[in-house]
Formats: structure tokens, sequence, C-alpha cells
């Protein structure tokens, strides 16, 4: 089975002789990728496929930790939750919408797992410590080989950034999550010799309400994400509402400190010296399918496709992408590239991991000169933008008939609807006059009837009439079809925007076998040593 095959579409047969693969539950730690265990960073960098949660946002805390153990070649899959602390208009609320994504993404996992694949989810801090791994566990564990890596916790990091002791002797430590009532907070806290409150965020002004009732606020320190370079430490009476992360614990510690707390003053900035706010960033990663099959969609486009949490593009390509629990699709017409990178580009500000796709190679008449060249507004300059290459479909058409671009060539679009048409003229008399191969692409469509005609005529008077042609239509998909012409008897009625058209130099050759036609542009000019090949030279 080939990386770029979606999981779950095996054979009966291939599913039997394959032994399930073993998810392991990682613990990352806290924060600092130095905190990861040695055996979590030899599960990580041994496992076929990477899994990681996130928010819509699609900032996974988990995957930038474990980041420096991944490596080429793994799969990724990005669950993405479809909600957190929003509302939604799913029939079975919040809940019911939480059920039925952790059902969708444990699906997801298992036929990974069925295929033979080993699983690597990331867990940040530790697996079974208010981790979405458990919900994992109990619907897979059940079903395939499972173990736990335990990590350490955001309360142990809490502790040793504070540098004084949680408990000691005989002493209690009471982990609270900050999503209970109030009053009952504020009970659990009266009660207790030491206590981390977890799960602040939204819910820190009751915290803090519940440690003041209680007698506690005095001696509760607030830490933010502990261990990285973007650690705050505060006395959590003077923490602002507005300022609280999820990622964040209170701590009340039960020996008296003896130690000078290390305060926080003003923002954290990251270790690399950027400021904080930088890290909310997204990125727009511009990928090419390929012609047609999902043979010729790289694994590294792959890859992209699976830690995206919006997928933007023309609806058909679009389409050709596998849907996944949580992410979002955002499709368009064909004719608004501007307007579609300067979404992404929107969507990317605001913190999504953003994947625009194209067929064939996303450099070569698709977008990412589009994304490229709209990422250069001021409004955009810190979103980052990569693009990753994908096969030609002029290099497809050509790999099914042999090697007519064996040798120099052009690509030219004849679609006048970014240029002139009088540009397109000249471009095709130039590359005529150079005794080029050329790569047509765009060549009709239902609205452009006629190029294919002009631009026929235009190489004529430059190219001997039995000039090869290939047409190759649909490459890759369920109606490919490739056969050769010639530049006199090419018929423009046979030609849509589906097909893509080779039109060979003087250097271009025709061989007939037992197996069919074979076409190339030989690299020499002169004779043909073998008297059975036709080339237009040749046949003058």
């Amino acid at each position: 089975m080939s990386e770029t095959q979606r999981p779950g579409t095996e054979s009966a047969h291939d599913a039997a002789a394959v032994a399930p693969g073993k998810l392991w539950g990682v613990g990352l730690g806290p924060g600092d990728p130095e905190l990861v265990t040695v055996k979590a960073a030899r599960i990580i960098a041994a496992a076929d496929v990477i899994a990681f949660h996130s928010a819509r946002h699609g900032r996974s805390i988990s995957r930038s930790i474990a980041a420096p153990y991944l490596h080429d070649g793994q799969l990724e899959e990005h669950l993405v939750y479809p909600v957190t602390t929003e509302t939604t208009d799913h029939p079975g609320g919040y809940q019911g919408a939480i059920d039925e994504f952790y059902e969708q993404a444990a699906e997801v996992l298992a036929a990974h797992l069925a295929a033979g694949r080993t699983v690597a989810l990331l867990a940040a801090g530790d697996p079974l410590f208010y981790s979405s791994y458990m919900h994992m566990h109990r619907r897979l564990a059940d079903r395939f080989p499972a173990e736990i890596v335990p990590g350490i916790t955001s309360v142990s990091a809490a502790s040793a950034a504070l540098g004084t002791p949680l408990v000691e002797g005989e002493q209690v430590l009471t982990v609270l999550p900050g999503t209970m009532p109030p009053d009952q907070l504020a009970a659990r806290l009266a009660d207790c010799d030491a206590a981390a409150i977890m799960k602040l965020g939204r819910t820190y002004p009751g915290v803090r309400q519940a440690l003041s009732d209680s007698g506690r606020l005095s001696g509760a320190y607030y830490v933010e994400r502990a261990s990285t370079g973007r650690q705050r430490i505060l006395p959590a009476a003077e923490v602002s509402d507005a300022d609280v992360p999820y990622f964040a614990i209170t701590v009340v510690p039960g020996p008296t400190p003896t130690t000078e707390i290390p305060f926080t003053d003003g923002p954290a900035t990251a270790q690399d010296g950027r400021d904080a706010d930088t890290a909310e960033i997204g990125e727009v990663v511009v990928v090419g399918l390929g012609p047609g099959s999902p043979q010729w969609t790289t694994p590294e486009v792959t890859r992209a496709l699976a830690a995206a949490t919006d997928i933007v593009g023309y609806t058909t390509y679009v389409d050709r992408v596998p849907v996944r629990p949580g992410q979002r699709r955002h499709l368009s017409d064909n004719r608004v590239e501007s307007e579609r990178a300067a979404m992404a580009l929107d969507l990317a500000k605001s913190g999504a991991r953003v994947v625009v796709v194209s067929s064939g190679d996303p450099g070569v008449f698709a977008m990412a000169a589009a994304v490229v060249e709209e990422s250069a507004d001021p409004q955009w300059r810190d979103v980052p933008v990569r693009v990753l290459p994908g096969v030609t479909a002029a290099s497809a058409v050509a790999s099914r008939i042999g090697a007519p671009l064996g040798h120099d060539f052009a690509m030219i679009s004849l679609s006048d609807r970014l240029k002139p048409w009088e540009t397109v003229a000249q471009r095709i008399s130039a590359v005529a006059a150079a005794d080029m191969a050329i790569a047509i692409y765009n060549p009709a469509s239902s609205r452009r009837r006629h190029q294919v005609a002009a631009m026929r005529e235009l190489v004529l008077e430059h190219r001997d009439p039995d000039t090869p042609v290939v047409l190759g239509r649909d490459v890759g998909g369920p109606a490919e079809s490739v056969r050769v012409t010639t530049l006199a008897e090419l018929d423009p009625g046979d030609v849509d925007m589906r097909t893509l058209l080779i039109i060979g130099a003087s250097t271009t050759a025709v061989v007939d076998t037992p197996h069919g036609t074979r076409v190339f542009t030989s690299r020499r000019y002169g004779t043909p040593a073998n008297p059975d090949i036709r080339t237009a030279t040749a046949e003058r």
C-alpha cells in the first residue's frame, strides 16, 4: 500500500495479512522539548503515524513540542475539535458534538492501526492526566495493542518554576479542575493541605473567587506555560482575567516557601526572541496534488494535508482531498485566485494551518503565484508561506508516451483570461521559431474555442506539418487517453480544458513498437540512426 493511499481502503485479503499496529499514548511533558523522555523521543521517531489534537485555530501544543523528534516520511493525523468553548448547533449539544468527534477520530486512527501502522498519539503533559488521549484509549485499546509513555505533568513543572515544594511530610496534594463551580472549589480548597488548580483560561474569575472565599488567595501562585520560553509567574491575586490561557495552573503549596518566588515582570517572549504573539500565527502551505492519480501525490503533500486545519481551493481539487474530522474546507470557483489567496492568508493570520491545493504543480499555472503575490501585502508580511511541489501535468502526459520533453521545451498557457491573446500569440511564435517542444496548458474551455486553431496556424509558420503532437486527456484519471497525431492533422474539436498538448520539435521522433507508440525528443541534432524512426525532418 502506498503512503498516499487513504487508510481503510485496503482489500480484505491485504487487511487479513497485516498484523495490527500499536497505539502509543506519548506523554510529552509540559512544553520544553528537552523535557520529553528518552523513550517518548524514541517512540515518536519510530512511529509510522503521528497524531495530535488541536482546537479549530489549528495550533497544536503537542505537535510543537514533538517537532524536534519528527522526520520526513511520517504521516500526520491532525484531529481538530469541532468545538471547545463556543456554542454548537449539533443536535446533541456540546457533548454530542464532542462524542461524535471522538468516535470519528478513533476510526481514523483505527484505520491506520488495522493497516499495520504504528500510531503515536501525542499528549502534552501525561497521556492519562486531563488529556485527550484517554478518549482514544477507551475506544481503541480493546481492539489494538496499546501502551502509555508517561510524561512530566504541568503540576511538576509549575512546582519547579516556583522553586518550592508542593507538599512535605504527611501533607496531601489535591488536584482540582478550574471548571468546578466556585462554591464547590472553595470548599475543597478550604479543606486541603496543598492544591493545584488546572484548566484555567475563562474559568479564572471563578477560581480567584474560590481562592478568596477559602482564605487561600494570599498563598496562591499563578504559573503560565511552565517550562517554556513564554513562562510567566505571578501572585494569583494579581493576574488579569483577560490574560489567562488554558495552559496555566494555580498552585497553593503546603509548605511556606523558604526561597524568593521568581515572579515575572511584563509579558513573556519566546526563547528565540520573537514576540509571544508571533507563535499564534499559523501558516499557508501551497501544494500540488499531481495531475489526477492519488499515487502522484507526494508523501510531503500528504503530511501537509493531514496537518491542516483548513483546506482552500477550487472545488474540483478540494474534492480530491480526503475528508478529515474537524478539518474545514473552503471551496470556490476557479476564477477567483486572488480572493482565494487572500482568504487563506487571513485564516493563517488568525492562527489556522492552511493548505491551498492545486492540481499538478502549484508553481505551474496554479495557486503558488497568486498566494506569494498576495503575501507581499504588508498586512500579511508575518504569515509564513511554503510551497510544496507536485508532479506536473506535462510530466505526466510525457511519461505516458515516452519522452517528448527530453530536450529543451517551453510551457505556454493558451488562456487569455489574465493576459491578452496578442501576448500569447507572440510567445507561441517565438518558441515555435526557437525549435523547442511546447507543452500547451489550458488549450480550450467551453467559452474559448478558437485558440487551438490559431495556435496551430502560428506554429505551422515555423514547423513541418508532420511535426508530432501528443494529446493527453485526464491523465491519471478514470477517463485517461493519450494519442499521437501531427500538427497538420490536429483537430481543435478534439481538445478541451482537460487536455494537455505537447507539440514536438524538429528532433522529436515517433517509434511504433509491439507495445504501442513511443515519442521522444532527442538530445542530439542530426539524422536518426534508426531508419524506422519517424521525424518531421526525415519525412520532408
